[in-house]
């Protein structure tokens, strides 16, 4: 799954930049999806869901117009590993920074202020002022040039894992400026591009591990199965746990 923030302050457009993205991309065939970061008291100190996020890593709400997760912010890992897309588009989450972004400014100083050496792209109010390019990057109105935005996302939208893992040699922040700039790829991510020992999925989305906790899963699996009438060593072991 690949990742673009589009980041700006109130009133910027970029509701309008992401809905004329994903439009796009699905009119492309591509599985879409949208996380939206809300500073607005949905979740009301004193209501239900206030108080079962105090004591609950995540709450579901069923409600007659419409259905929500509610997420603690920290928890920003476990609600991407739930999304199974093509691409995943973020709304807001400004202080995500293992993804690129596109900037959705009202004014040019807003663009140095938000890119945080993660911009590919300029678009939302500012992009109607006619400008082409500012600080090097592409100024693109996702209202009259929806694909050519597009295809920006499309080419340069990446997500990596966010675990800080260190076998690169760098912070997932850091690898992901490095990555934006041209001076690395995310081939270079050594936990995407390693065939790892040992794969986890959850609903078919891959959770990215370590390698020494690659070897305590595999140790304890096996460790396991050894004590069991009609195990035998293989190359492949495969273990499917069903919620339903």
């Amino acid at each position: 799954m690949r990742a673009v923030a589009f980041v700006g302050y109130k009133k910027s457009g970029k509701t309008t930049t992401v809905e004329a993205v994903a439009r796009v991309l699905k009119e492309r065939g591509y599985r879409v999806a949208i996380a939206k970061s809300m500073h607005a008291e949905f979740d009301r100190p004193g209501s239900d869901t206030w108080r079962f996020s105090r004591v609950a890593d995540a709450v579901l709400v069923r409600a007659s117009e419409t259905d929500a997760l509610i997420f603690r912010a920290k928890d920003v890992n476990a609600l991407f590993s739930m999304v199974s897309a093509d691409f995943l588009l973020l709304e807001g989450f400004k202080s995500v920074e293992h993804v690129p972004r596109v900037v959705c400014a009202r004014k040019p100083e807003e663009v140095e202020e938000l890119g945080n050496g993660l911009a590919i792209a300029v678009s939302g109010v500012l992009a109607s002022s006619g400008l082409r390019e500012i600080a090097g990057l592409p100024v693109v109105d996702a209202t009259k040039e929806p694909e050519k935005l597009a295809d920006i996302v499309k080419k340069k939208a990446f997500m990596l894992p966010n675990i800080d893992c260190g076998l690169c040699g760098f912070r997932c922040s850091e690898m992901a400026k490095m990555i934006v700039k041209g001076e690395k790829t995310v081939k270079d991510c050594v936990v995407i591009s390693q065939k790892p020992k040992v794969v986890v999925k959850i609903d078919g989305q891959v959770l990215p591990m370590k390698d020494w906790v690659q070897e305590l899963v595999e140790k304890t699996i096996k460790g396991m199965l050894s004590a069991m009438k009609g195990y035998r060593e293989g190359r492949r072991i495969e273990v499917v746990i069903r919620d339903e």
